[in-house]
Formats: C-alpha cells, structure tokens, sequence
C-alpha cells in the first residue's frame, strides 16, 4: 500500500468513527467535491459539510474497500454507509463509487457517484420511489441539503 492509498484509507477509516476533524485533515485547503445531493462544494463548504453529518449521524455505519491507483494521482474505491435518516428515521443504505485525486499527500478533487433516486426511496419512502426521479424534486432535495449545510455552516 503506498502513501497515497494510506490517506485514503486514513479518511474513510475517520468516517467510520465519525471523526470530522481527522477526515477533513486529508484534504488540501482548496478541495473540490461533488456528490450528487450537495453537488459541488469547494474548500471549507466540503469541510463543514462532512462535519455536519459526522455530528449529526444516527445509528451510523460505514465500510469501505477496493482502492484503486488508476493513475496520474488518481484513485477509486468503493464504500457504504448505513444510517437511520434523521427527518423520517427510515433506514438507507447508500453504495458509494468515491473517485479521489491525491496531489502533495492530500485529496484535492473527490467525487461519490451515487442514485439519487435509490437514496430517496428509501429514505423518503412512497414519495422518494414516485418522485425521485423528476428533475424538480431532485433540485427540492439539493436545495434543502445546502440550505442545512449554510445553517450548519452559520451556526459553527
């Protein structure tokens, strides 16, 4: 395992504990990351975001495995989390496609690919399954998820 490939097991093994301060610490000052419900998120937007659901995280579990060096610092791997989502209490289990840039031993770019529509079915129910496809109820989720992320953000 090279040192690149340790970072990463080192952030997602900080996740697993639910430790925001040592995650956000494998990432460069000017992180880019992307995910499917904040969308893109640069700098400390990423840093607050993943300190917002470490401190909010409900019956929280993680696993994580398959890094890949693909090349020119680049890396995948793969990873679950399952927690009880805390506005309807129904139980998700997310699979995780996370791909990573590694530059001067810290994650610069990271992006989890992820259905949105699978997210909301389980954790919306009934709605998530009808609706969870439809590109406005898909902006209703992102516009609600950075709403809480700018409140988080406000608040600490």
């Amino acid at each position: 395992m090279d040192n690149d490939e340790r970072l990463i097991e080192n952030f997602f093994t900080a996740f697993k504990n639910l430790d925001a301060v040592n995650m956000n610490a494998c990432y460069s000052s000017d992180i880019a990351f992307y995910d499917p419900m904040f969308e893109l998120l640069r700098g400390d937007e990423a840093r607050a975001m993943w300190t917002m659901l470490c401190k909010n995280a409900k019956n929280f579990s993680l696993e994580f495995d398959n890094i890949k060096n693909i090349g020119e610092g680049y890396y995948t791997c793969n990873w679950q989390a399952s927690y009880d989502f805390s506005k309807t209490g129904r139980r998700v289990v997310n699979n995780i496609k996370a791909h990573l840039k590694i530059e001067n031993g810290f994650i610069t770019e990271h992006s989890d690919a992820w259905s949105l529509h699978k997210w909301s079915q389980q954790a919306l129910g009934f709605s998530g399954w009808l609706l969870g496809w439809n590109s406005f109820f898909r902006k209703k989720l992102q516009n609600g998820a950075r709403k809480n992320l700018l409140a988080f953000m406000e608040k600490n």
